[in-house]
């Protein structure tokens, strides 16, 4: 057998025999090839102002004609004046990316399991490149916790010679109808490659090409469980290999580094060498994880940064000089990154590697917070890494909570087999989550506590950690472990020092950066900071373990696989599968906008294995409507076993409109399929709440009372009402200027949160926001009590729910054309509906007066033209995600008012 040293391996190709048996075939042997690997896409409290001190801001609002609404306090009438002061637009850029080659990482040369690995004395080599960036903005979904139903997904060989993705994760590609959504299984897919073609045929230098054009990484698993079929006979397969897995599996110890640094958006500065090699073992894996990578704006925005690069290199001359590595994958959202490396002789036994982010800021799509994740099978062990910074503060632990929460709900993977549903990283043998969690120490004497890290009293300290805390309640991190906390917190020191921080705010030290873990065969060698790096103002943290992995003897699999095939050849018989349904009619009562329902019910099967899948009704797409979805829709039961399906309703801004205007009802027949058996019918019923969210603009304006308290019919009618009805001298009654709801939000924020800081950037409460909109759709507003984020995001809500953008689709074009011409861009606003250009400039106002305290609330016209002109201009064709392009044309647009001085002259309308 040829060493790796030289350069030489084996590829080994495994084809699957008409038996379903896995035999060996002929192996090639190929230099070993390693390229660039590519990463594509990845308070103020004063209220209004004193009789006779009458404010630009309050003479803007006197206009809205909103003082018929009798629950509303604080009416006022008349013309509108919006007051805006001088600014300069500075058009921010990005580069673009560029896609490179892609990684190829070394087959195995033999079927033997790896042996120990022989230290070298050269400085260790890197065997791919950084790539591009991994982006993308997700819509939220409420996190719940997603429990397990029935068999593993995957068998412990996981596939035939597989090409598992090695490229970087897109939000689009990996996730269709977006990243982060639970979608219908159905719909689920994943690239494959066409040729198919065996290798022993091709060249080398064709071989060669082969691996540099491709998207993917070969694997050299070998069975049949990675059949693109949802055949019946192969879902009984590996039924049965994953219970008699540890008949042709052994435990084998890898090493693992796992570390995390919150690098305060500094560059590299120093060797990091102290914190990545400070142990004499080189490890087999390397886990790397940083946070806030660049605090600029154009990352935030734009997700573009020269410091991707700078870490990456970084990193890369600072593993273990006793091995060679190779880049496995990164992936970055803002400034959160992930680096994922092997040792050379390892990187053939990786496989089915996939890499997904959710971002947890404002309405699910800011990336300043959230996490990112790799999943990869390490010979028969699936293992997932996470990398989350959650929200910051002290008093913000519920915050963190709910955003480890979202990370867990919403980060999902593709399969290789893109018939079975996403993978949940709870689904994993093995999981590491590292990074920035932000949980504090409660003690509220930060002198005290400093003493007691002089008195290296850790485990006294610990007892007010806020993680501690919340773990014990079971509120996060449900059956994971960490380390005894056995060196001194690592956050906040004065940058380039080991000095406590000295700033005006002088925050307390915590232990910020954390590492947990969650699996079988898991022993934690070590724990602990590294003061030596002094760049930020955090301090990195280390972990190494030894984790055992399943490996598999090829020949025990072999025969454990052929006696399964022959049993079940004797099995096979016409028997017909059925079922009992613990229920089948199901209702949901008052279902409200973004306000998950769920109702369960079991399937118990009987004598004979069965596969049940949700079908579609004739002449539809989908087994199920928009609002409702089944979890799982499809599966597989042995005899006398049971699984627990979830129904889950959820309404959100696709759904909401046709809810309100009686076009749809919670209704809906599902029909669920045995395979060779029948059919079993549930009903699903139930009512929903019509509320303002999902409701065009100029349908509120003609609503004087709350929407709860109309008759249905009247909702339905306003609802259906064509836009332009409102100007054609309709028999209505006059409609009010602005939503009466969107003023109630507005003026909540203008009272309590003008100098809020980091208002519209972080998050509010998921509970609060149903308070909010409770208060919203029943007129109840003196008894709306929420923080100014939930206020804040509640307004975002809004104005993406409306079917109907602030700036009318017919307008889309004609704005970004016009987004460099102030004169050109006011005409175009100029003619849409009195009720669409009312709410632009009102909200124009707004916004300026936040900006008059841009000193307190640290807000800035890019911000909110990056924030408002995604949602103010959306694309007309399918709703779809702006392009950058558009992107920065829609904010351009926008931030033209914001900045000039100009009042914007409105065609007459009501008062």
């Amino acid at each position: 057998m040829e060493s790796i040293a030289s350069s030489q391996c084996k590829v080994c190709c495994v084809r699957v025999t008409a038996g379903r048996v896995a035999s060996w075939d002929s192996c090639a042997t190929i230099r070993s090839v390693v390229a660039r690997n590519t990463l594509s896409s990845c308070t103020r409290t004063g209220g209004w102002p004193l009789p006779g001190t009458m404010s630009p801001w309050t003479r803007s609002c006197q206009s809205l004609g909103i003082s018929r609404w009798k629950k509303c306090p604080r009416m006022v009438s008349s013309t509108f004046l919006a007051q805006m002061s001088p600014s300069s637009w500075t058009q921010q850029s990005s580069a673009s990316s560029s896609s490179s080659p892609l990684v190829h990482t070394p087959e195995r040369s033999s079927r033997k399991s790896p042996g120990p690995v022989q230290a070298s004395t050269q400085r260790p080599q890197i065997l791919s490149s950084c790539g591009c960036l991994d982006t993308g903005a997700l819509s939220w979904r409420p996190s719940r916790p997603r429990r397990k139903a029935g068999i593993r997904s995957q068998a412990p060989g996981r596939g035939v010679p597989e090409l598992a993705e090695a490229g970087g994760s897109s939000s689009d590609e990996l996730r269709p109808n977006g990243k982060g959504l639970p979608v219908d299984q159905s719909s689920w897919s994943q690239n494959k490659p066409e040729n198919s073609l065996s290798r022993q045929n091709k060249s080398k230098s064709e071989i060669t090409n082969m691996v540099r054009s491709s998207t993917i990484t070969v694997s050299d698993k070998a069975h049949i469980l990675s059949m693109q079929k949802f055949g019946l006979r192969d879902t009984i397969v590996k039924s049965h290999l994953i219970q008699k897995e540890e008949d042709y599996t052994y435990i084998q110890n890898f090493r693992f580094f796992v570390g995390t640094y919150n690098v305060n958006g500094q560059s590299p500065k120093e060797c990091l060498r102290p914190w990545l090699s400070h142990d004499t073992q080189a490890p087999d894996v390397y886990c790397v994880g940083f946070q806030e990578l660049d605090l600029s704006k154009e990352a935030f925005f734009f997700h573009d940064t020269p410091k991707e690069e700078e870490w990456f290199k970084a990193v890369s001359e600072s593993l273990h000089p006793d091995a060679k590595y190779a880049k496995v994958k990164l992936i970055r959202l803002v400034g959160i990154m992930l680096l994922l490396y092997v040792k050379q002789e390892h990187a053939a036994y990786i496989s089915e590697v996939e890499a997904e982010t959710v971002g947890t800021g404002i309405m699910g799509r800011m990336g300043n917070k959230g996490g990112v994740a790799i999943r990869f099978q390490f010979h028969s062990t699936s293992i997932c890494v996470v990398n989350s910074h959650l929200a910051a503060h002290t008093e913000e632990y519920e915050r963190r909570n709910q955003d480890y929460k979202d990370i867990c709900s919403r980060m999902q993977f593709c399969q290789v087999d893109p018939s079975l549903p996403p993978l949940t990283i709870s689904k994993h043998d093995v999981i590491l989550w590292l990074g920035d969690l932000n949980y504090r120490i409660e003690e509220p004497d930060v002198e005290k506590v400093k003493k007691l890290i002089e008195e290296k009293a850790f485990q006294t300290l610990y007892t007010y950690d806020q993680l501690r805390a919340q773990v014990a309640a079971k509120a996060v991190f449900e059956g994971f472990s960490e380390g005894e906390l056995t060196f001194q917190p690592t956050y906040k020191y004065d940058t380039g020092s080991d000095d406590w921080d000295t700033s005006e705010k002088c925050r307390a030290p915590a232990w910020c950066d954390r590492v947990l873990w969650k699996g079988k065969n898991i022993t934690q060698l070590s724990y602990q900071s590294h003061m030596a790096l002094k760049t930020s103002d955090h301090k990195p943290v280390s972990s190494v373990f030894d984790i055992g992995v399943r490996v598999i003897n090829e020949e025990l699999y072999r025969k454990t696989l052929e006696e399964i095939v022959r049993s079940l050849d004797k099995m096979e018989n016409a028997n017909i599968p059925s079922v009992s349904l613990s229920k089948r009619e199901f209702c949901f009562q008052n279902v409200k906008y973004m306000h998950l329902q769920v109702e369960s019910f079991t399937i118990r099967n009987g004598q004979v294995p069965c596969q049940f899948e949700f079908i579609s009704k004739p002449n539809e797409e989908s087994y199920c409507k928009q609002w409702l979805r089944a979890s799982p829709s499809r599966g597989f039961l042995l005899p006398d076993s049971a699984i627990e399906i979830e129904l889950e309703l959820f309404v959100n801004k696709t759904t909401a409109t046709k809810l309100n205007s009686g076009e749809d009802k919670i209704e809906d027949i599902l029909v669920l399929h045995l395979d060779r058996g029948k059919d079993y019918f549930l009903s699903v019923s139930g009512n929903y709440m019509p509320s303002c969210f999902g409701s065009p603009i100029h349908t509120l304006c003609y609503m004087k009372e709350p929407i709860l308290d109309l008759p249905l019919e009247t909702i339905r009618e306003l609802t259906l009402m064509q836009l332009q009805t409102e100007d054609n001298g309709s028999q209505l009654e006059k409609p009010m200027d602005i939503p009466k709801e969107l003023w109630i939000l507005v003026d909540y924020l203008y009272r309590n949160a003008i100098q809020q800081e980091d208002l519209f950037q972080q998050p509010g409460l998921r509970l609060e926001f149903d308070h909010i909109r409770d208060c919203l759709d029943t007129g109840t507003i003196d008894n709306l009590s929420a923080s100014n984020h939930s206020v804040a995001e509640a307004l975002l809500l809004f104005l993406e729910s409306l079917p109907e953008p602030v700036i009318c689709y017919s307008a889309y074009r004609n704005c970004l054309e016009c987004s460099g011409n102030l004169t050109a861009s006011k005409q175009v606003i100029t003619t849409l509906p009195a009720c669409h250009r009312n709410v632009f400039t009102y909200l124009m106002a707004f916004l300026q007066e936040l900006l008059k305290n841009s000193a307190k609330n640290h807000l800035d016209d890019n911000i909110l033209a990056s924030i408002f002109g995604s949602l103010l201009l959306r694309n007309p064709a399918g709703h779809q995600k702006l392009e950058m392009a558009e992107k920065k044309k829609a904010q351009e647009f926008v931030h033209q008012f914001l900045t000039h001085p100009e009042p914007l002259s409105l065609l007459s309308y009501s008062a």
